[in-house]
């Protein structure tokens, strides 16, 4: 997450000439209900739900070569899809700077919308790529979402997070690799 808002931050600086950053990955509430004040006037970047997700869109081989007729057999991947919630936290006459920087939030990953090693090399070496989809919920679904988060709305959008692969890389085993039977040999 925080290589999504760092690469949003550098996008919005750079779109209207800010120096300080204006994505936070951050709740918006404190425990007790009370807004938090390092997202007054910014743009808050939190985590909703995370899900595994059981049919990715590339399932890895098991069995990974090592070479001289063996092959290792690793725990498969987890891949999740992580919901994150960008909420605009801006209130009174700066209404219209929600709208403006949730507007440009949905043009920045509709632009961009896959973070790999290509476009993003600071991307963690266990993970193949992110995909950035917009979520649409019905308004009774988020009604009950903002219920949850605060009770009040603010300007926001969800996007679902998909395709990050957890791979430890831990071995379980090594086996021998199956040969080809002979031309005479029964199967």
């Amino acid at each position: 997450m925080t290589l999504v808002s760092s690469q949003l931050n550098q996008y919005l600086q750079r779109s209207f000439d800010l120096t300080e950053d204006i994505v936070v990955v951050s709740n918006i509430l404190e425990q007790d209900g009370s807004l938090l004040s390092h997202v007054d006037n910014k743009l808050a970047m939190f985590l909703v739900n995370i899900e595994k997700d059981y049919f990715p869109h590339r399932r890895d081989l098991d069995g990974r070569s090592v070479g001289a007729g063996r092959a290792v057999i690793a725990n498969a991947p987890v891949y999740l899809n992580l919901y994150v919630m960008f909420a605009a936290n801006f209130s009174g006459n700066n209404y219209t700077e929600s709208l403006k920087f949730i507007s440009n939030t949905i043009d920045y990953f509709q632009r961009r919308p896959v973070f790999d090693h290509a476009n993003a090399p600071e991307l963690d070496p266990r993970i193949q790529k992110l995909v950035l989809d917009i979520e649409n919920l019905p308004i009774t679904d988020l009604a009950n979402l903002w219920g949850i988060l605060s009770g009040k709305y603010m300007p926001s959008v969800l996007y679902r997070m998909r395709m990050v692969a957890f791979d430890s890389d831990d071995v379980v085993t090594q086996v021998p690799r199956v040969r080809n039977l002979p031309s005479g040999a029964r199967r």
